[in-house]
């Protein structure tokens, strides 16, 4: 069994203290962001990713540093990583929530979505295959939109684990029906298998839909969690 541990935030203030956890590169990609909503939410997930790291490898909050390479360009922008450990972690964020995914010697992916807007046809065309689609037909507008939600984090979470992100057609992998234990029924992209891909689908709380993915043939357990940051959690 692997246990896959996810914790949940609302953006943190944007302060000095918390901004000293980047590195420049960080500091750069925070300042490209064009409203303050942005920037703390990039500042929230580095935060937190930073002091539940430290706490995993018992090291100073300070000395947790990302290799965010993109695999396509090279620049600064990818998937966060930690150099030398097989932790792996996975950062998503919609609105007033950031969520963070940890999880030893698998690769794995998160994404939290709001679920304010509705499961238009299009969106459902763009994302559903052709099973997906026949499983919410009859189902009412709130249902509809429900499942809708959970596919798209559900496929997104699996895509991020990969690496590959949106280069997987959506509508290439097929998920359970609603009303079932979400799971990887079938998949027409060579970097997803059913038999080595575990879902789970999470609590972020109202408004939200998220889904984590793990990358292994072995059972899933996911604990989730809710953090806020103290000083002493900062410590550098």
């Amino acid at each position: 069994m692997i246990t896959c541990s996810v914790w949940w935030a609302v953006p943190v203030h944007d302060t000095a203290d918390h901004r000293e956890l980047l590195t420049d590169v960080e500091l750069d990609r925070y300042s490209a962001y064009r409203t303050p909503e942005d920037r703390r939410r990039f500042l929230t997930g580095r935060v937190l990713a930073k002091t539940q790291v430290a706490q995993r490898l018992g090291i100073p909050t300070a000395d947790v540093v990302f290799d965010a390479t993109c695999d396509d360009c090279d620049k600064q922008h990818g998937p966060p990583r930690i150099p030398g450990s097989t932790l792996r972690l996975s950062i998503s964020h919609a609105g007033d929530r950031v969520g963070l995914a940890l999880a030893d010697g698998a690769e794995l992916g998160l994404d939290v979505e709001s679920t304010t807007r509705r499961a238009a046809d299009g969106l459902l065309d763009y994302a559903l295959s052709e099973a997906e689609r026949a499983a919410v037909a009859e189902l009412t507008d709130d249902d509809r939109t429900r499942a809708f939600f959970r596919y798209w984090t559900g496929k997104e979470a699996l895509m991020k684990a990969t690496g590959k992100g949106l280069r997987i057609p959506l509508t290439s992998l097929t998920l359970s029906a609603p009303g079932e234990q979400v799971r990887l029924v079938s998949s027409e992209a060579p970097a997803l298998d059913p038999a080595t891909a575990r879902l789970a689908s999470l609590q972020p709380g109202d408004g939200y839909d998220a889904a984590v993915a793990v990358l292994t043939p072995d059972e899933l357990e996911v604990t989730e969690h809710w953090w806020s940051p103290r000083p002493a959690m900062l410590g550098h």
